[in-house]
């Protein structure tokens, strides 16, 4: 058995089963033991795809998935939706090929510093010394990636080391498993607060926002009449009807602030408390008003549900029924394309259990508010602002839930970035419906543009730089292209139509929502 066989076998023994694979020369030998049946290779076309795939698994498994990148200029090309999983928290083994030893002291094209490029967004680097020591090197990054909260490992493989003999595998001792407690005594502090009467806003993050943490959470205010909120943007948040509500911090700051204003306490699950996505010209960083107190009640490393159990406990509600949302049912929106009507032809068209991942920025802020009382559903954001996550993202995401329907929906400037993700879609036959929002222009910068004081409007030379009408995208041609069959739509009743024909489709499809 050589290094690379090494490597691949710990990965599959340690539970990591899939790799998402963007292989050049120096990665021929890891290449060759992905043909491991235990393994499933993914190819991706574009790096930044294989790493926002990865992010996408984990979000929807919560065990990581690998990545394979060549060298220092393939790690690079995936690093900005490493820097959005790193912010979400997702586990991920990042696998970097490298020149052997000695072809590295020639000072070949492709050499660059990998350890530098890895480091400022990975908790874990190092480099393969010896093929004899990949079985441990992979063993450790593994359990790296897999703790709480999820961590980006990256091991940089060289060519050497992945073709020589490995030995005997030689494993490090097993981690214990779990998640940490919160300290009691935060615990009786929030405890106190919830029993003041004051007002009091609970925001959830990371994993509280769904399954067992969530539930107890909905006992928490149905039992003290504090309010469940979330950060704008949430790694992954199960939601609809039957499960618990989560009001969304709005995005914008006078938005956020007006949201917190009345607020006496703040108390954070797995979060921090609310924070201006940007800075701008005379505005605060923090959103929460003056006199605001924040309290943690479950720091990132923690376990939420140990958490709201001791929390139930000091407040005497353990046989408190969970506030739980109701069902709407939103009738299928007719006439024109607004940000309303869009958000109704979600509500109604969203099948139960499916995934929706939003990267729709401008289109999308008000989609949330109108979609609560929808089937139950999961939802995933952006978490690191680094656009062309979604299409990956969803990518992953069906291929850890076949079985679900995956909806995407993103900007049209956004979706550039990683369009690629619709050829591996078509590849694996995964059930994604990618909704392009198309208005031909980044459409949320020429707001910014207003709130950063730069002037009313951009100049013509200006503007050139945030419309990308000429030449104007064929979003149904670029699916085609890549076997993915595309329908254009301009009214809220074909939108509707159109998700609801592709939820009963076996593979993906693109609809193009055409704003003017």
């Amino acid at each position: 058995m050589n290094g690379a066989e090494s490597l691949v076998t710990t990965l599959v023994d340690q539970g990591v089963d899939i790799c998402f694979a963007n292989p050049g020369t120096s990665e021929m030998h890891f290449l060759s033991a992905l043909d491991n049946p235990k393994m499933k290779s993914v190819l991706c076309l574009f790096e930044g795809v294989c790493t926002g795939a990865a992010d996408g698994w984990y979000r929807m498994t919560d065990k990581p998935a690998s990545t394979l990148l060549h060298l220092g200029p393939g790690l690079a090309n995936g690093l900005a939706n490493i820097h959005n999983a790193k912010r979400a928290s997702s586990g991920m083994v990042n696998i970097v090929g490298e020149h052997s030893l000695k072809h590295l002291s020639y000072d070949p094209p492709l050499t660059s510093d990998i350890e530098g490029l890895a480091r400022p967004l990975s908790y874990w680097v190092r480099r393969a010394d010896s093929s004899t020591t990949i079985a441990w090197d992979a063993a450790t990054a593994v359990a790296e990636a897999s703790s709480h909260p999820g961590k980006i490992a990256t091991l940089i493989l060289p060519g050497d080391t992945a073709w020589k003999n490995a030995g005997e595998a030689v494993l490090p001792p097993a981690r214990p498993s779990g998640r940490n407690a919160p300290d009691q005594a935060r615990v009786d502090q929030v405890a106190k607060v919830l029993r003041s009467g004051e007002p009091v806003l609970m925001i959830l993050g990371n994993k509280a926002t769904r399954g067992r943490a969530l539930e107890l959470a909905g006992k928490v205010a149905a039992g003290t009449g504090c309010r469940l909120g979330s950060q704008f943007f949430t790694a992954r948040i199960e939601r609809g009807a039957g499960r618990v509500p989560l009001e969304r911090i709005p995005y914008a700051v006078a938005g956020g602030q007006a949201f917190l204003k009345d607020f006496r306490h703040i108390v954070t699950v797995e979060t921090k408390e609310p924070v201006a996505f940007f800075s701008y010209p005379d505005k605060p960083s923090l959103l929460k008003a003056p006199g605001t107190t924040v309290h943690s009640l479950v720091e990132p490393d923690e376990d939420s549900v140990a958490g709201f159990e001791m929390l139930i406990d000091a407040l005497g509600l353990k046989d408190t029924a969970p506030v739980l949302q109701e069902r709407v049912e939103t009738p299928p929106p007719s006439g024109a394309l607004n940000p309303e009507s869009i958000a109704n032809a979600l509500a109604a068209a969203l099948p139960e259990n499916c995934i929706l991942v939003d990267e729709s920025l401008t289109t999308g802020r008000q989609t949330m508010g109108f979609t609560m009382g929808a089937l139950p559903h999961d939802l995933i954001n952006n978490m690191g602002g680094s656009i062309g996550y979604g299409t990956p993202v969803a990518t992953g995401a069906a291929l850890a839930c076949p079985d679900r329907r995956t909806f995407c929906m993103v900007g049209d400037g956004s979706a550039m970035y990683t369009i690629q993700s619709l050829w591996t879609q078509a590849r694996e036959g995964l059930p994604v419906t990618t909704i392009i929002f198309a208005n031909n222009q980044y459409a949320i910068l020429k707001a910014e543009y207003s709130n950063m004081g730069a002037g009313e409007a951009p100049g013509p030379q200006a503007m050139s730089m945030i419309d990308i009408d000429r030449p104007t995208i064929d979003w149904v041609a670029m699916a085609k292209s890549m076997g993915v069959p595309g329908v254009s739509v301009d009214t809220a009743h074909d939108f509707h139509s159109a998700m609801v024909r592709s939820a009963g489709e076996p593979g993906p499809s693109l609809i193009e929502v055409k704003l003017y």
